[in-house]
This record gives C-alpha cells, structure tokens and sequence, in this order.
C-alpha cells in the first residue's frame, strides 16, 4: 500500500482571499519503504541540529518559519533559508518517495469555483491513476491500494468528496472527441481520510515545504523573489511524479488548474 502524505500552500478562498494560488502537494511512499524514509528524514533532522540549533522536535513549517518564526527566530534568517533548501534536497534524495502537485490559479476564475474541491478532486484523481497503472516506484503490483493522510484541513468535507467520488468520479473520455464524460469509480484508495497534525510527521512536513516552494514559484512574495525561492521546488525533480501531469509546459508534473 502506498500512502499519500499531503499539505497545502495558500487559501482556498475566492472572496477576498490574500493569495492568488492555492496548492496541493503529496509525498507517497510504499509502507515497505516507510521505516527506511523516516530513518533517513531523522538522520537529516540530527545533521540540521548540529549545523543550526532546529531541535528534532521542532517542526519544519516552511511559511511560518520565515515569516512567523517563533522560537526559531534564534536562527538566523538565512539559515532558515538553507533549512529548507536542505529539506528540499534530502527529500529529492531518496528514491522510494514521489511528489505529486496540484496548483488553482484563482486569477480570473468564477467567484462561485470551490477551489478547495476543485483541488482535492485532482490530486485524489492523479494518486488514484498513478496507482491503477503502477507508476511508483518499487517493485510492486499494479494492484497495490493507497490511503491519503492529509495535515489537519477541512475534514469532513474531504470524507464526504472522497466518499462521493468511490461512486461518481467523472473524467473526460479521451476515446470520445467531443466533450464526453465517463464515470470512472475510486477502486484503489481505502478508507477515511486519515488527518495527522504537521508537527507529528516529518513527511507532512515534507509536502509542507513542497507546497510552499511551489507556491513561491507561482507567485513569490517580495523576499521570495529577492531570495530566487521560486527556483527551489525543480530541487525536487528526481521525485517528481511527471505521470500525473505529462503535458505540463514546464515538464515538472503540476496539474494546473
């Protein structure tokens, strides 16, 4: 089984919203695997300890770390750059992970687009296909299942979008060449969404920071652009799940929306 760690970066709102974009990122990995990442996550932990004093406990929240950075304004604002560059790179280090992204750019969209849905639909969708044609890594069956663990959101309506689309999941019919739908079922997914607190799992915080870098290169803050930050998230090529999104313009899997 694999399982889909995710985060966000950005608000899901259309009215009066402070960003323009609004990300998904999720990080799968084989539950055979899962033992051998978190020793590697851990090991880089210990080595951020020792280069800048970021304790094993404290948790790697990438906006808040430059913007609102709490206890850790003890680090040096540049060190918490490098921090998540480091992250970045240890990430795009270990082979058994994949990264699957999906972007809303709000601009110019209807006031009424649930974007929150619209988003969450997508990467449901891409991890759901990625599994029914056995595009991860590992020497696995095409059969494997996955489960979808996702930082605390808005719970109930992702049980309840989850829920729906196990009975109606419409996808554009590519064998039609008109505008045609069919219903395309979730088989491969098990369960509830099962919501985990960032500050508890080193891969949300993984699929925090993967968020965040691609949101800066959506639409970077002033410092961000200052700080090149939008050039962070191609660190991450060699986990990219290029599947999910194979017409993307910038050959780096985003499912734009």
């Amino acid at each position: 089984m694999y399982l889909l760690y995710v985060d966000e970066s950005g608000d899901p709102g259309m009215v009066n919203s402070p960003t323009s974009h609004f990300v998904l990122s999720g990080l799968a990995v084989h539950e055979s695997r899962w033992q051998a990442v978190l020793r590697e996550l851990l090991d880089s932990r210990r080595r951020m300890r020792q280069a800048f004093g970021l304790k094993v406990r404290e948790e790697i929240h990438a906006s808040a770390m430059l913007s609102r950075p709490g206890a850790l304004v003890r680090i040096r604002r540049n060190d918490r750059i490098t921090i998540l560059r480091a992250f970045a790179d240890q990430l795009a280090a270990i082979p058994h992970l994949r990264l699957i992204s999906v972007a809303v750019d709000k601009r110019g969209k209807s006031q009424t687009m649930d974007v929150f849905e619209r988003a969450w639909t997508a990467l449901i969708q891409r991890f759901e296909d990625t599994l029914r044609h056995g595009n991860f890594p590992g020497p696995f069956a095409t059969g494997e299942g996955g489960m979808i663990i996702p930082d605390n959101t808005d719970g109930e309506k992702l049980r309840v979008l989850l829920r729906r689309m196990r009975h109606y999941n419409p996808i554009p019919d590519r064998r039609d060449l008109g505008d045609g739908w069919r219903n395309h079922p979730l088989e491969r997914i098990i369960e509830d969404p099962f919501l985990k607190r960032s500050e508890h799992s080193l891969l949300i915080q993984g699929a925090d920071c993967a968020a965040y870098l691609l949101y800066q290169r959506l639409s970077p803050s002033a410092y961000a652009r200052a700080k090149s930050l939008g050039n962070y998230y191609r660190r991450l090529r060699p986990i990219l799940c290029t599947q999910a999104a194979p017409r993307d313009p910038e050959g780096l899997g985003i499912v734009r929306i």
